[in-house]
């Protein structure tokens, strides 16, 4: 069991691996950089609602 579960996430990445190939020589620099931070905002928000969940996860406990 534990093969298949290996397999699979191995070809989940080599097709993630694929697609960022492919797209880094289909787009043009100003393209991937607008894209790139387009993706750095989005990972910044949700760092930012991750920390409040878990702040607040932290008060429920704490005042429970």
């Amino acid at each position: 069991m534990a093969k298949i579960g290996n397999t699979i996430a191995t070809l989940l990445v080599g097709a993630a691996v694929g697609v960022v190939a492919g797209y880094v020589l289909a787009t043009d620099k100003e393209t991937r950089r607008e894209d790139l931070e387009k993706v750095k905002k989005g990972i910044n928000g949700l760092k930012g609602k991750f920390a409040k969940k878990a702040h607040d996860m932290e008060e429920e406990i704490y005042h429970s």
